[in-house]
């Protein structure tokens, strides 16, 4: 069988366009600029306390999961660019209240904290359900996968400029903060002019599409677990290899761009590769691998000092896989179980899911590092083959087979195409995609 090539040219067009990815590198630009000094921003140019700070920032990200139904119901009204641009557009508005905040003003803090969140929260659903309308079939897990790449690439070059920048002090910190209000407005007016839309869910309804919802209650609850390796390079290891293993922080810092070099080379070509398997068996065999890396991170640990730091950095690429593994499959997985009518909706119950994890991960990795490198290790590799045993013991419906094209047989699958090849799907002549193709693989 076999599987699909990887065309730039097309990968970009099933991707939103080329103004679309645009928009996309410049707003991960600007949040890689930001994001890792939100705590330095409020303690250093702000002078508030670090637990204030810390809970503003947590509150905002808490409010913002709050706020993702109203998106999936948005989505399901057939938004699409329009959802992306203000997902972007709120952050606009958030780092405006951060720079307007005098010193002290915790409450403009956490607002503007508030509306980061909200931006950080909306914009995955609201790409996937994008992304998902313009791209069908195993090329739609491809354009995710560029894009979670592109998007990598993105935060990582903002951070390290932040990084560099950080010599010029609090005056810097403003600078950057600016900066990134500009790239948000900026990326937010390259993501609506691309005008991709789709039919509400009201008229799919009303042409027969009255399926179920799907039943996806062990797809997210092993998400929540699946989502800790996204925190492990940043939380879990940085902590084991400085407080109990005693080793260099530069340890934290090589491991940190393995992944993301990693990540941004490999997502692609292995989503690739992969789709000649069912979605719901990579995702299952990337619970295998990470479960596989955590037990290595604690084998690791009982090697000499000399050959601790060195094993765990090779272990955390075996764990970057596994990550790989999951964010090529998981999203692309829902887009195919959930039918259009609730599209939004199942994508926003997936991001919440998502939010939940990356929320609960840096206090639950924090408290069983308290209690030893087995203790935090064994818990995390069990929970994660649990999850991957739910996910592999799932329904597997007829959408989540590992054929490489779109059903031509489709009549809307067809329209859709033609749409497309007119220029509706990039934008370029300002049309709308008013429907999906069929899902179905």
């Amino acid at each position: 069988m076999t599987t699909t090539k990887i065309r730039p040219r097309h990968l970009v067009r099933a991707s939103g366009g080329p103004r679309y990815a645009v928009a996309m590198a410049v707003d991960a630009l600007g949040t890689g600029l930001l994001r890792p000094f939100l705590l330095l921003y409020g303690v250093s140019v702000l002078g508030l306390s670090a637990p204030a700070t810390g809970a503003a920032m947590t509150a905002g990200a808490v409010v913002g999961l709050v706020c993702v139904p109203v998106v999936g119901r948005w989505l399901d009204r057939g938004a699409r660019s329009s959802v992306v641009a203000a997902s972007m557009l709120v952050r606009v508005v958030g780092v405006a209240l951060l720079l307007g905040a005098p010193a002290g003003d915790i409450p403009l803090f956490t607002a503007a904290a508030l509306f980061l969140g909200i931006g950080n929260q909306a914009w995955p659903p609201a790409h996937a359900a994008l992304v998902a309308t313009i791209a069908h079939g195993r090329e739609r897990d491809a354009a995710l996968a560029g894009g979670r790449a592109l998007r990598n690439a993105g935060l990582g070059a903002g951070a390290l400029l932040a990084t560099a920048c950080m010599a010029g002090g609090t005056a810097a910190l403003q600078v950057l903060a600016a900066v990134t209000g500009v790239s948000y407005l900026a990326s937010a007016a390259l993501a609506r002019s691309v005008h991709v839309s789709a039919r509400p869910a009201a008229a799919l309804a009303g042409e027969g599409g009255e399926e179920p919802a799907p039943r996806m209650g062990a797809l997210l609850g092993a998400n929540v677990i699946y989502v800790f390796c996204l925190n492990v390079p940043e939380v879990a290891l940085p902590l084991i290899l400085v407080t109990q293993l005693h080793a260099s922080p530069v340890w934290s810092g090589v491991v940190f761009v393995a992944n993301t070099v990693l990540v941004v080379t490999l997502q692609v070509p292995v989503t690739v590769v992969m789709s000649r398997f069912p979605r719901r068996s990579v995702l299952a065999a990337s619970g295998v691998v990470l479960a596989a890396s955590y037990l290595g991170f604690f084998a690791a640990g009982s090697l000499g000092r000399g050959w601790t730091a060195p094993a765990v950095v090779v272990v955390s690429v075996v764990c970057t896989l596994g990550e790989i593994l999951y964010a090529g499959s998981a999203t692309a997985l829902v887009t195919v179980l959930a039918p259009d009518r609730v599209l939004g909706r199942a994508l926003a119950r997936f991001q919440l899911s998502s939010g939940f994890g990356l929320a609960v991960s840096p206090a639950a990795i924090t408290a069983l590092t308290s209690h030893g490198t087995a203790v935090l290790w064994g818990s995390l590799s069990a929970a994660t083959l649990l999850s991957a045993g739910a996910v592999a013991t799932g329904t597997h419906p007829a959408t989540d087979c590992a054929v490489t094209t779109p059903r031509s047989s489709s009549a809307t699958a067809n329209r859709s195409r033609r749409r497309r090849k007119q220029g509706a799907s990039t934008g370029s002549t300002g049309a709308q995609v008013t429907t999906r193709g069929s899902s179905s693989e």
